[in-house]
Formats: C-alpha cells, sequence, structure tokens
C-alpha cells in the first residue's frame, strides 16, 4: 500500500504542527483534524491512506474514534497509528482492540514513525 494522504487527528495544535511538519518533510500530503469528531468526518470526505489518532482530546477521544472508523464501511480500510502520551501497556492493548494497525507513545521518534509508514 502506498502512502500519499495522511490524516492526523490532535487537539494540540503544537503537535499538529510538528507533526504536518515532519510528514510533510517525508513528502506525504497532510491534512489535520482538531477532534475526533472531525476525525471521523475528514476521513470520510478526504479518504487519507493513513490515520495519525491522538487519544487525549475532549468530546470523542481517540479510542472511541479508531472504533467508530475502523468499523465503519467506508472507512475501515484505512489504516490508524495512534500516537497519544498514554504509554501503559494497558492502552495500548486497548488502542490496538480498537483497531489501531500500530501504537506510538509521544513524544513520538521522527524517524521511527516515518520507518512505520514507509514498512504499511
Amino acid at each position: 500500500m502506498t502512502i500519499k494522504k495522511i490524516l492526523v487527528v490532535d487537539d494540540s495544535p503544537t503537535e499538529r504542527h510538528v507533526m504536518k511538519a515532519l510528514l510533510t518533510s517525508g513528502g506525504y500530503e497532510v491534512i489535520t483534524a482538531e477532534s475526533g469528531e472531525e476525525g471521523i468526518a475528514k476521513a470520510k470526505s478526504e479518504l487519507p491512506d493513513l490515520i495519525l489518532m491522538d487519544v487525549v482530546m475532549p468530546g470523542l477521544n481517540g479510542y472511541q474514534a479508531t472504533r467508530t472508523l475502523t468499523r465503519d464501511e467506508a472507512t475501515r480500510g484505512i489504516p490508524v497509528i495512534v500516537c497519544t502520551t498514554k504509554g501503559q501497556e494497558t492502552d495500548k492493548i486497548w488502542g490496538l482492540r480498537q483497531g489501531a494497525q500500530d501504537y506510538l507513545v509521544k513524544p513520538v521518534n521522527g524517524p521511527e514513525l516515518l520507518a512505520k509508514i514507509a514498512a504499511l
């Protein structure tokens, strides 16, 4: 699968900016959303090749948004990588149970993230 367009879902403007800069430098087109609800809407309208999902957000959290996306016919084929500050093993297991393909703890290691994306 060739990844070209990536949706970054994070409520932090700083995190969105950092991720967008990193991914753009890697040659990817980047779309952003600042909430789980907006992330689901943009995933359905833009159909990105990959979604990077924060967990701790107001309203719909990243686990709920990931579960919604991976169970929806229109978006279930889009891989989700959770990128969050929640680093406990139980958090990771829960994220993967919601349908996430991978789970990274912030601060995200740029080269590691780019390598994971390239490997998809």
